[in-house]
């Protein structure tokens, strides 16, 4: 028997073979790379800090609160109280909020309306 090709498969397929295209490399500048390795640095310093705040005990407890009103919220679900168990969930996730939030909280502005009610009072 012979090949079905007859030897014609070699020919074929290397005049629809692509090489691959030569890459082209950016090389950073000194200013770039002290830049990276800064932002590297702060997130580095993020993360430790959070490791230091996650050992208070306040948070350490949140956990396990966290983790038995998810319980709880399931159970709802299970017997048909879905309306305790929305309300379980979006506490729970307003406390993870508070949990992960800085210790200060963020400022925000008044509204140009509301300053010009004060104004004119």
């Amino acid at each position: 028997m012979s090949p079905t090709n007859n030897g014609t498969s070699g020919t074929n397929r290397s005049s629809f073979m692509v090489t691959p295209a030569k890459r082209s490399y950016n090389r950073r500048s000194e200013d770039q790379r002290i830049a990276d390795l800064q932002s590297k640095i702060q997130k580095i310093k993020e993360r430790m800090e959070l490791k230091q705040r996650k050992d208070s005990p306040v948070l350490r407890e949140v956990a396990r609160v966290q983790r038995i009103l998810r319980k709880f919220a399931q159970t709802a679900q299970d017997h048909g109280r879905s309306d305790l168990a929305m309300s379980t969930q979006a506490f729970v996730a307003g406390l993870d909020r508070l949990v992960n939030t800085p210790e200060e909280p963020v400022r925000r502005r008044m509204r140009q309306a509301s300053s010009a009610l004060a104004e004119l009072t």
